[in-house]
């Protein structure tokens, strides 16, 4: 279960932003001037909380246990006009397809899609400003200056969607994590006993002509899924940013491909509408073991309305006709 401890796609933080610094006071005194103007600097800014988008990341791991981060403190301002220092910044790296919510109300605060896109999480206080700023005709010699903004304190959720092209849905057993092992390079863990995947797998699978694209083998779905049975909802969510989803039953279920399917449709219709209308492909696995007149008799129950293939993984059977469908799928609306 290595993988599985290396995986955390969900992280609840504290994020405290620093204090602005006090503006200056000062005036003006030298050899020559002994009662000179105000020339007290701004304070400086107080650190931010920022989140910066990292496409070597996978996971969160490295924020598991960092419960909170702090910001740094401005500095004060000086004389001769001079501007406190700015408070440092805390980055906080993360994945991409990392959302971040408030933690008290769920609200999405913004997600991160790109590499090295960064967004404010939790803006420092305002440094204050100086006493020259309030010099006037009738108040020539101001004696204060603004005190610098207090930080922020808020709990924060980082949680991880999987970006992918493709995300493969199916039922434990379904043969997701062989398939994902076939055709592309990456080495799920695989065996036959029920949620054996644990953590969603990427893959980089090549295709015709140099071209490649992304699979996710996310973890099996279970029926009750939607309602959080099992570990519905944490698997659940990585399929949202998938382009296009491909659906696999195995030939050999206790149910009919299409009775299968579509359980599969509503766990995810129930969790989220939206996903029924991803592109969708139906793969019926493990077709080695049909033979021509079977598979013919299957095919004429398949589900309506869905790009259909018999593929068998271990066999290596159809697979670049699987390929040039979901190629087709995951272009048909790039313009």
């Amino acid at each position: 279960m290595s993988q599985g401890s290396n995986f955390v796609d969900y992280v609840k933080i504290c994020c405290r932003s620093g204090h602005g610094g006090a503006g200056s006071a000062h005036l003006h005194r030298d050899i020559l001037t002994s009662k000179g103007g105000p020339d007290g600097g701004d304070g400086g800014r107080g650190g931010h909380v920022i989140v910066k988008g990292n496409a070597q990341l996978w996971t969160m791991l490295h924020l598991k246990y960092r419960k909170h981060v702090i910001a740094g403190d401005g500095d004060s301002g000086g004389s001769s006009l001079r501007s406190g220092k700015t408070g440092r910044d805390e980055i906080l790296e993360v994945p991409l397809g990392t959302t971040v919510k408030n933690a008290e109300t769920g609200e999405v605060i913004f997600e991160i899609t790109k590499d090295g896109e960064t967004k404010i999480l939790t803006p420092g206080g305002r440094g204050g400003l100086g006493n020259w700023h309030f010099k006037t005709a009738t108040q020539q010699t101001p004696r204060f200056a603004q005190p610098g903004e207090d930080g922020r304190e808020d709990w924060n959720i980082l949680e991880l969607k999987i970006l992918a092209d493709v995300g493969l849905v199916g039922f434990p057993n379904a043969g997701k994590s062989t398939l994902l092992s076939v055709v592309s390079a990456a080495k799920p863990e695989i065996a036959d006993y029920a949620f054996t995947t644990l953590v969603p797998n990427l893959g980089i699978v090549s295709y015709r002509n140099n071209r490649s694209f992304v699979m996710a083998d996310i973890p099996g779905i279970i029926e009750g899924a939607s309602q959080g049975k099992g570990l519905g909802f944490r698997f659940l969510r990585h399929i949202e940013r998938n382009s296009v989803l491909l659906f696999m039953v195995p030939a050999d279920t206790t149910r009919t491909i299409k009775q299968e399917y579509e359980i599969l449709l509503h766990e995810l219709k129930e969790y989220n509408p939206e996903l029924i209308h991803k592109p969708r492909v139906l793969a019926v696995t493990k077709s080695d073991m049909l033979d021509d007149e079977l598979q013919a008799e299957m095919a004429k129950e398949l589900p309506d309305g869905v790009p259909a293939v018999f593929i068998s993984s271990v066999a290596q059977r159809n697979l670049d006709g699987l390929k040039d469908l979901l190629w087709k799928e995951i272009n048909a609306n790039v313009i």
